[in-house]
């Protein structure tokens, strides 16, 4: 199944790009999707894609043809490489996907950080956010996001598609008690959260909007680049990309303790045994939602392993009452 969608993909997306070629441009003229930035003990990194055009949305209901349609609009973008990308003296360029990484030196500013970046020779001025932790925080929290936030059917690859693909910002569900955790364990606030998911950055502006119609406390998201190419369907495994955003996240807040949040659906309990297992001083606790009915849990050889260590691991089919247990943050 796999091979045969990234033999679909390559050649769409392939169909797309030479029809966008023959389509005439506005010289310069580029759009920012700017992707929330984070902070280590000297920099702050702000982060985003250059494309060609402003990417769709579908954020209102069209009906599932029409979501379908705005879904897929997300992924056929037009990336541009070579734009420089400035804030201040700093400046970098975007790499061949588009993406790129500006590491701006810290000042005294925490929480939400507001910069502004100066894209391309014109020195058009766009905004970008980052989120600097503030200087009271006792812990971090690094989530998943697909059914642990929010309901996806990640665990089976044609129930994922559909629901990501028929869905809109209206329809998708984020679930009542994953607001809640998120929230206690902020601290209003005080507490700087990090999502880490699977889910392509094609999605991130369609999950910002999401997260806010919900309620959901926003923060910096570790997403996945496709990479959609002749001999890649998409970067790295599941497990690799997560595993190496939590890395990251540890090693920019050496000084805070981290608190995971995932779900048993797919491979999370595994990639958080393993997270523990090189960072046995850094994880506080684990929580994990319990697949529901009618899914199949294919980690019970790493939950009962989770099951084993010095911390609170907890697991159920709602986060109810789960701050309050894993202890003082």
């Amino acid at each position: 199944m796999k091979k045969l969608l990234h033999r679909v993909a390559f050649r769409a997306e392939a169909l797309v790009a030479r029809l966008i070629e023959t389509r005439k441009r506005t010289p310069g003229e580029t759009h920012l999707d700017p992707h929330i930035g984070y902070a280590t003990p000297s920099d702050v990194i702000l982060r985003g894609r250059i494309l060609d055009d402003p990417a769709r949305e579908s954020r209102m209901s069209g009906g599932t043809f029409g979501n379908i349609w705005g879904m897929l609009s997300l992924f056929f973008t037009d990336e541009v490489a070579g734009v420089r990308v400035a804030c201040g003296s700093v400046a970098t360029e975007t790499d061949e996907e588009g993406y790129f990484d500006l590491r701006v030196p810290r000042d005294d500013q925490t929480g939400w950080v507001r910069y502004t970046l100066a894209i391309g020779s014109t020195d058009t001025a766009v905004e970008c956010w980052a989120y600097v932790p503030r200087p009271d925080a006792t812990v971090m929290v690094i989530s998943d996001i697909d059914d642990t936030m929010m309901e996806t059917g990640a665990y089976s690859l044609l129930r994922n598609l559909w629901t990501t693909f028929s869905g809109n910002v209206a329809t998708r569900h984020v679930f009542d008690d994953s607001i809640a955790l998120i929230e206690d364990l902020s601290d209003s606030g005080r507490n700087p959260i990090y999502y880490v998911s699977s889910s392509p950055w094609n999605m991130h502006a369609f999950l910002q909007h999401v997260f806010k119609r919900a309620g959901l406390r926003p923060g910096p998201m570790f997403l996945r680049d496709l990479g959609i190419s002749e001999t890649k369907f998409i970067t790295g495994g599941h497990g690799d990309h997560k595993g190496r955003s939590i890395d990251t996240l540890l090693d920019a807040n050496p000084d805070l303790p981290a608190i995971l949040v995932g779900d048993t659906g797919q491979k999370d309990a595994s990639i958080y045994l393993e997270a523990y297992r090189r960072h046995p001083d850094r994880i506080q606790a684990i929580i994990l939602r319990r697949a529901g009915p009618g899914r199949i849990e294919t980690q019970n050889d790493a939950l009962a392993e989770l099951a084993q260590l010095s911390i609170p691991v907890l697991t159920g089919q709602d986060f109810d009452g789960f701050a309050q247990r894993v202890g003082r943050f």
